[in-house]
Parts: structure tokens; C-alpha cells; sequence
């Protein structure tokens, strides 16, 4: 099936972009959460609304990223989140709970979608996660997570 993709999907492309799918991973997966349209000729004049879109808002060169970069890993993140008494916590930190604590502790605003959590996280105590800023650059972000 093709799609034309609203927001990027790691693994598969930029939004803006038009791929080729299988047709369970579109109808189930892409188009309900948001992140594809369906292909159609009339949609082709999207995409490129689309992409003016994705160049307002990304980080155009290398040396912008890099700076991003330098800001993020110098930022001291604290999250403070609920637990129990043996360190776990009452659910798991989001990926939006780590964009907004980043913005709170005095970071640049960063997309919750750029936030890449390896596993998640459910426990308290130090842990790292990237951040996509370029396609050549990740910023490694190091989070505390906190007992309220």
C-alpha cells in the first residue's frame, strides 16, 4: 500500500515522503495513530504542504543540530515521578514526561517523537536516553528519576 507519511517514523522515512507498506502495518498501525495518510493522487498536493511544513520545523544543518546537541547533554534533567516503596514506579516515564522535563529543567523544547527510549523506564535512579535531532545526530540525554 502506498502512504504518504505525516510524521517520521524511524526505519522507514521522513514526513512528506512517499512509501511503499504492507497493508496491516498501515491500517493498523501508521494511519490510525496519526503518522500516514493514505496515497492518492489529489494527496500528492499534501505532500508538499507537508514538506514546507517538516522545513520549518526541523533543524536544518549539522552545525544547528550540533549546538542542540551541546545544550541537551549539558542539561541537568530531574523527573520526578511517583513509586513505590521498592524503587518501581506506578506506570512508566513517557517520552512526553522526558520532553517536558528537558524544557523545564532550562533545555531547548525538543519533540516528543524524537525521543528514543530503548526499554522503558520503570524504576528510579539515573538512565539515558537519545534523542534524534539530524539524521547524523543524537544527543544522549541523561535522566534522574526521583521519588515525588
Amino acid at each position: 500500500m502506498k502512504i504518504i507519511l505525516t510524521h517520521e517514523v524511524s526505519g522507514l522515512g521522513a514526513a512528506g515522503e512517499v512509501v511503499d507498506v504492507k497493508d496491516g502495518y498501515a491500517r493498523n498501525y501508521l494511519i490510525p495513530r496519526k503518522f500516514a495518510i493514505r496515497w492518492t493522487k489529489g494527496g500528492e498536493k499534501d505532500v508538499e504542504q507537508i514538506r514546507r511544513a517538516r522545513k520549518i520545523h526541523e533543524i536544518q544543518t549539522i552545525e544547528q543540530a550540533n549546538q542542540v546537541k551541546a545544550q541537551l547533554e549539558g542539561v541537568k534533567v530531574r523527573l520526578a515521578v511517583r513509586s513505590g516503596d521498592a524503587g518501581r514506579l506506578f506506570g512508566s516515564v513517557t517520552p512526553a514526561d522526558i520532553a517536558s522535563a528537558i524544557k523545564a529543567a532550562g533545555g531547548p523544547e525538543v519533540d516528543k517523537r524524537r525521543i528514543e527510549l530503548g526499554t522503558p523506564i520503570k524504576t528510579l535512579g539515573a538512565h539515558e536516553t537519545s534523542v534524534r535531532l539530524h539524521p547524523e545526530v543524537a544527543a544522549k540525554v541523561n535522566i534522574e528519576v526521583v521519588a515525588a
